[in-house]
């Protein structure tokens, strides 16, 4: 009688084990999300205004160097089969509150390096 009961409890757990995809999970976004295309409107000498003009307000604002700006977007899947999980970065430099330098995970154009018109 122990045995049945025990086969029929581990039979029951990985039953339940396989029925894990039934339960919905939504993804979970933080962050900026930046567009390819707003990033490539960013040239060197642009002021912060302008940058928050052209991508909003970055997340985080370094507390020890106010001329480093970090624009971080995450993206935690809910359930697998809708992709991995992802964070893309940002980070713009500024010198006399310009823009310096600009790296992360996205391209820049090709006119980056031509500062605009005053």
């Amino acid at each position: 009688m122990k045995l049945l009961q025990s086969l029929l409890l581990i039979t029951f757990i990985s039953g339940l084990a396989g029925c894990t995809d039934w339960i919905y999970r939504i993804d979970v976004p933080q962050g900026n999300f930046l567009e390819e295309k707003d990033v490539k409107k960013l040239r060197i000498g642009m002021t912060k205004e302008q940058v928050i003009y052209v991508l909003g307000r970055p997340v985080v604002k370094d507390s020890f160097n106010h001329d480093t700006w970090y624009y971080v977007y995450d993206m935690k899947r809910g359930m697998s089969k809708r992709g991995e999980d992802f964070q893309k970065r940002l980070i713009i430099q500024f010198d006399d509150d310009r823009i310096a330098s600009v790296e992360g995970d996205f391209e820049l154009s090709e006119e980056f390096d031509t500062p605009l018109d005053e």
